[in-house]
């Protein structure tokens, strides 16, 4: 048995490990060499494509197609470039009704360049291409992005490319013709003068999400075989110090690209456990320049200088949870005044409280909500009855909880029939679809202790999924999960008895607020670690699962079963066989 209850510390990422680097002035780094610290797949990517040996002129790269990773793509490709010497393309000559195309040795035009690096979120055929216009007679050639990124590199969205197919046919036969044809975008509307072709050396990144990808590879199974493939990597595992110390070398990269101020010593404990809640994992911070963007330009708002404080940054945090909580203090508020039934105190026989995150559609904020959870048995064949999934609202992955949580109950019990009564588990006031195992810790307690007759302390909360063996397993949206039921229990009054039992393999996505940590180093408020099932019910119910010499709940079960399953074999007979039975000197 193994039960671990939790000190303060162990519910936020460790930063006082690395005071000493919080406290270093500068943390500046060429930038030249960050990306190769922090993504250094993407950068031998890179280096691949723009080599002469490259497989393919297209490199696709799994990343999101937003202006800040194509211009920090853009940037990292160029320092990869070596300098430019050569000229590509040329210049076109229009005399009246006649144009002419001579390669340049000078990248003094429109069409004479020396190897740019050019990106395009979004593009349409005239800007992809360019285009010949006609006014008053007079007849010009526009560059398009390809002319500009000749001799170069082309970032482009697979978004734009899979949206308009005939884009991406046109580029691939430039690409691999290394020609570039000047032709009409409209069949019906021919070019009204012929124009000569031009020489074209262009690499092509293709920048897209995972669902991009694959239909990209679906469109070009041939293509994608072949080309350079690498993925932009959105977190950084946190070994040592020295991985800490480029992270902190990223975050100061991003604020320094965005002209925004970079955290002060004080103010990096808070922006780490910010991140650890936006990745899940106290040794996994994140280096997507979106989320970090964000987190700096709304602290931006509260400083005039160049840095910013942890007070400030724990203001700014504050600031935004209460403007994005409505939803949250509402479902709270129904819970404080007895409009979803949750309780906190007392004891009650097959029922228990179980976690929940709720996520609605248009909103930016998940938050945790404590659900209840009932189990009642009466004399039966056995089954286990769902509510949620006799009433259509159980999910696949919830049915299958379900039919692990028997499994395991039936294999303890070591019965050589059907269990003789009947259970049925539903989520009290729950009026939507019900999905994920997560519950299923929960669920078997509430029904062990309808079976076993023995009430379930309602002061405690449970979440975490259990296997066919009865270990618990980890599940998301832990942080959650556990404010919600510490703030329903912090309204009603902290009495030193409330707290949350969590399966051990989550200790390393903790990363909980002030006011939980605060209660939990005052002991208002307990959190304990778990590895199975034997382990939570002592906590809930004071009675062991199965140990020798001791009142136990799987002992006190088999008894009931025992007298249910003799009761039965009395009422088999007919009255007069029974009478006789009574009777009976045996």
């Amino acid at each position: 048995m193994t039960i671990t209850k939790l000190a303060w510390r162990d519910l936020v990422p460790d930063t006082d490990s690395y005071q000493e680097l919080f406290a270093q002035p500068d943390l500046a780094k060429e930038s030249e060499y960050l990306l190769s610290d922090t993504q250094p797949r993407l950068h031998y990517a890179m280096e691949q494509v723009l080599s002469p040996w490259a497989t393919s002129p297209f490199m696709l790269l799994k990343a999101p197609d937003e202006a800040e990773y194509l211009s920090l793509l853009a940037d990292a490709i160029r320092q990869l470039q070596p300098d430019a010497q050569a000229v590509f393309g040329g210049e076109y000559a229009i005399n009246g009704r006649t144009v002419t195309f001579e390669p340049a040795t000078l990248a003094d035009g429109r069409f004479a360049v020396t190897g740019s690096v050019v990106s395009a979120g979004w593009a349409e055929a005239e800007q992809l291409f360019g285009c010949l216009r006609q006014f008053n007679g007079e007849l010009t050639l526009d560059p398009g992005l390809i002319h500009q990124a000749n001799g170069g590199v082309l970032i482009v969205s697979l978004r734009t490319l899979l949206a308009q197919p005939l884009l991406w046919m046109r580029l691939k036969n430039c690409v691999n013709q290394q020609r570039f044809d000047w032709v009409a975008f409209d069949e019906s509307r021919p070019l009204p003068i012929a124009v000569p072709s031009m020489p074209l050396s262009l690499k092509v990144v293709l920048i897209g999400d995972r669902e991009a990808l694959a239909d990209f590879q679906e469109m070009e199974p041939e293509l994608s075989a072949q080309v350079v493939y690498s993925e932009f990597e959105d977190s950084v595992q946190i070994a040592d110090a020295d991985d800490m110390l480029q992270w902190m070398q990223w975050v100061n990269a991003v604020s320094e690209r965005a002209e925004l101020p970079s955290p002060a010593g004080d103010a990096w404990p808070a922006l780490i456990r910010e991140a650890v809640r936006y990745t899940g994992d106290q040794e996994t911070l994140p280096l997507c320049p979106l989320w970090l963007g964000k987190q700096l330009r709304e602290v931006a708002a509260l400083t005039e200088d160049n840095i910013f404080s942890g007070e400030q940054l724990a203001q700014m945090l504050v600031q935004r949870e209460w403007r994005e909580g409505y939803l949250a203090d509402r479902m709270q508020d129904e819970i404080l005044l007895e409009q979803i039934l949750v309780e906190t105190e007392g004891e009650r026989v097959g029922q228990i409280n179980a976690l929940s995150v709720i996520e609605f559609p248009g909103h930016p904020r998940a938050f945790g909500e404590p659900s209840r959870i009932s189990c009642v048995v009466h004399i039966g064949d056995g089954e286990f009855i769902d509510v949620e999934r006799k009433a259509e609202l159980g999910g696949n992955i919830h049915a299958k909880g379900m039919m692990i949580m028997q499994a395991y109950l039936m294999a303890e019990l070591q019965l050589e029939q059907q269990i003789p009564f009947t259970a049925s588990l539903t989520f009290e006031q729950s009026y939507s679809e019900v999905d994920g195992d997560s519950a299923s810790m929960a669920e078997l307690c509430a029904v062990i202790s309808a079976l076993a007759d023995v009430p379930i302390n309602q002061s405690i909360a449970i979440t975490g999924s259990v296997d066919q063996f009865g270990r618990a397993q980890p599940v998301g949206g832990l942080n959650e999960k556990i404010e919600g039921f510490f703030n329903v229990c912090q309204q009603r009054g902290l009495n030193g008895k409330q707290g949350v039992i969590i399966p051990v393999a989550n200790v390393r996505h903790l990363s909980l607020s002030q006011a939980l940590l605060t209660a939990v180093e005052e002991e208002q408020f307990s959190l304990w670690a778990i590895e199975e099932i034997a382990d939570a019910l002592p906590l809930l119910t004071n009675l062991e699962w199965d140990v020798e010499g001791q009142t136990t709940l799987m002992h006190t079960i088999q008894e009931r079963i025992a007298q249910a399953t003799q009761q039965d074999a009395r009422h088999r007979y007919p009255w007069p066989l029974r009478w006789l039975n009574w009777f009976s000197p045996n």
